[in-house]
């Protein structure tokens, strides 16, 4: 497990997720206390902050957000420039990649699985812009695993 994970993850208030494999990346965020907002669409303006209400993860659209420190993305690589401009103009430190695959072909929504090609690839995207990246872990189990409460 990257000790550069935990320290972005100890480090970040706020999280853009754009798209997600399953709720539980969206919902472990939001009840660990991160200042969660989800873009969810094509659309400029479709964003949702999901909030903890009485012990439930509710989500309430909100405007796109002026600032995030981190872009959590589970998107196809091909996608990744324009992530990377977004964070940047977010003032965000990393973009968190998730592929959703556990293998060559095998879904899996905990899956972490990128060729290595493309994960150098990408990884060289991402740090030529300035930002960590990671790609290597799924989100909510290290979330889980630190313990961690905002």
């Amino acid at each position: 497990m990257s000790t550069e994970a935990e320290r972005i993850l100890k480090a970040a208030n706020r999280i853009l997720v754009v798209d997600w494999p399953s709720r539980d990346v969206p919902d472990t965020l939001a009840r660990a206390g991160y200042a969660v907002v989800v873009k969810g669409g094509p659309e400029p303006d479709n964003y949702q902050a999901q909030e903890l209400r009485d012990g439930s993860v509710v989500a309430r659209r909100v405007s796109p957000p002026d600032h995030t420190d981190l872009v959590y993305s589970h998107r196809p690589l091909a996608e990744l420039p324009g992530n990377v401009e977004m964070a940047r103009g977010l003032g965000a430190s990393t973009v968190w990649c998730q592929s959703g695959l556990a293998g060559p072909g095998m879904n899996d929504p905990e899956g972490c699985w990128v060729p290595e090609d493309q994960s150098r690839e990408a990884r060289s995207t991402v740090e030529s812009a300035g930002l960590a990246y990671v790609d290597d872990v799924y989100i909510a189990d290290l979330v889980r695993k630190l313990g961690i409460s905002r």
